[in-house]
């Protein structure tokens, strides 16, 4: 099992992050352009864990090298299933340096777009350093 998928699995995001790379580029299954750095791309999986409900990976997919993963999961959305594939490249220190996401159907696409676009102003924070993890779960007690 590739150490990202153990992290999520155990929810432990500090160890999510822990596998990406400084240079990572981070490609959206709902945005054109790209995302390049640790920063943003660990903002925006932070952002997935609160969008994502029943999240679940349901098969991984190795290359004979060892440098590229293929992690289909599945989830939910609002009423929307999802089923999505994380591509995961691996630099020479084992670490994710290409991570792009592929969805389907295009209605869940679209629920995960405006869900994550709902998040935005949240991950750019995040990403600048703006609102510390500790400062953001107090903020999700309270408002609960």
């Amino acid at each position: 099992m590739h150490p990202f998928r153990a992290a999520v699995e155990k929810g432990d995001l500090a160890a999510v992050e822990a596998t990406l790379a400084e240079n990572v580029l981070f490609t959206s299954p709902v945005v054109f352009k790209p995302y390049p750095g640790k920063a943003i791309t660990a903002a925006i999986l932070r952002a997935v864990t609160r969008v994502f409900e029943d999240f679940r990976y349901v098969r991984e997919i190795e290359s004979a090298d060892g440098r590229d993963h293929a992690l289909v999961f599945e989830a939910r959305v609002g009423e929307r299933q999802i089923t999505g594939c994380d591509f995961l490249h691996v630099d020479e220190d084992g670490l994710i340096d290409d991570f792009m996401v592929m969805v389907r159907p295009l209605s869940a696409a679209q629920a995960l777009a405006a869900a994550m676009g709902a998040q935005f102003d949240l991950i750019a924070r995040e990403a600048a350093g703006e609102e510390p993890t500790a400062q953001r779960a107090a903020s999700r007690c309270t408002s609960a």
